[in-house]
């Protein structure tokens, strides 16, 4: 025999053993619970996600009346009563004007634990504040 002839003989029989092993059934049940746990878990995550998501981009504008101060402006936020220092792109920004801004909040850096709003956009311009 021939070493190729002799490699087919072998992987026949291979084949032939493992083919011809009994399927059982309780394999298959288990199967189908694996794949039921997966769909599960895929899921899950995709509404942890989704939820984790929604939940970060709720807090990005903050509407309020802006307001001089010494070290610059700040606005009082109509939602949570928040003062914030402003920062960021602040070129369009009017004391005296009540403004819906887009941007983020900041951890304080100075002694006196003011927040800080970063403004990245003025979202509407509302006109002047009312008393």
């Amino acid at each position: 025999m021939t070493p190729r002839s002799l490699c087919r003989t072998g992987l026949i029989v291979a084949l032939s053993l493992v083919l011809a092993i009994p399927a059982r059934a309780d394999k298959f049940q288990t199967l189908g619970d694996e794949i039921v746990i997966g769909i599960v878990a895929v899921g899950a995550g995709l509404v942890v996600a989704t939820v984790l998501i929604i939940h970060y981009s709720k807090k990005r504008t903050l509407t309020g009346c802006i307001n001089s101060a010494e070290n610059g402006m700040i606005v009082m936020d109509e939602k949570d009563k928040q003062t914030y220092a402003l920062s960021g792109d602040i070129a369009g920004i009017k004391p005296g004007e009540r403004m819906k801004l887009r941007g983020k909040k900041l951890k304080a850096k100075n002694h006196d634990k003011t927040m800080m709003w970063e403004v990245r956009e003025v979202s509407r311009d509302f006109g002047v504040c009312q008393p």
